[in-house]
């Protein structure tokens, strides 16, 4: 199920798509401005920004007016860079039938590393082989070493890099892997609730700049979970009316007629 936007998640949208844009620290009058055109009200605001200085996701620090605000730490920064290459990605554009495996084991005693292991796998997209063998697209090597780094869980896994040898198809081999069921749902959802903008926008005049933004950031916050639930699988081993296909276009349209227009209204 597509999740619904929170006042924490939209920050954090808000910084992938607008906030690195700012010469310093975002003021937090401009987050309480920017996350109250997108529908959510000042206490939601600093309270989420709370939380996510806590998870140590923001710093605060000073604004190029002196007043008070925050950035993004440097652990961040690099979830947000990691988080472009799948949003904005061709998901199209990596070899075929090339898999990354990570085959982990965590001692008894250190059992809630296991469930943080499996947890964060999960969330990057691998599917569950076996216990303790998930497996993705090759292309996500990187972005599972940084995860994997930062969470100081390396000392658990190994990683290899290699083809699906048998003995089932691999295309069935995927749909036990994956809940393809549920991944289809979920870009049906999304086509639900964004492709009527879609055309809506594409029958009408041009959006005015905060019209333009907060479209886009409500398309974008329900848009970059799905490439992490679906990790860009080979489209050879997906069914043929496979709706993630459309859920990417709609998304690329509303990217391309939402965003730059938008972003005169997030300017600081």
């Amino acid at each position: 199920m597509v999740e619904q936007h929170t006042p924490r998640s939209l920050i954090v949208t808000f910084y992938g798509a607008y906030g690195r844009a700012f010469a310093g620290p975002v003021p937090v009058s401009a987050l309480v401005r920017l996350l109250g055109a997108a529908g959510v009200d000042a206490p939601s605001v600093r309270s989420s920004v709370s939380r996510l200085k806590r998870r140590g996701f923001l710093l605060p620090a000073r604004a190029a007016d002196g007043s008070a605000g925050y950035e993004l730490s440097a652990e961040a920064r690099q979830l947000l860079d990691d988080g472009d290459r799948r949003i904005y990605g061709d998901r199209d554009a990596h070899p075929a039938g090339e898999w990354l495996l990570a085959v982990f084991s965590v001692p008894e005693q250190e059992r809630h590393k296991r469930h943080l292991l499996r947890s964060r796998l999960a969330r990057l997209g691998f599917g569950a082989v076996a216990p303790g063998v998930w497996i993705a697209p090759a292309h996500l090597y990187d972005e599972t070493e940084h995860t994997l780094d930062r969470l100081h869980l390396t000392p658990y896994v190994e990683l290899f890099r290699g083809g699906h040898l048998g003995f089932a198809p691999t295309a069935e081999a995927v749909a036990r892997w994956w809940d393809l069921t549920s991944l289809a749902k979920q870009h049906e959802e999304f086509l639900d609730q964004h492709e009527p903008v879609l055309r809506a926008l594409q029958s009408g005049p041009a959006p005015a700049p905060e019209e333009a933004y907060r479209g886009y950031l409500l398309a974008l916050d329900t848009w970059r979970r799905l490439p992490y639930a679906d990790p860009g699988l080979p489209r050879e081993l997906l069914p043929a009316d496979w709706p993630g296909d459309r859920a990417a276009a709609v998304f690329a349209e509303l990217h391309s007629r939402l965003r730059d227009i938008g972003a005169g209204f997030a300017e600081p």
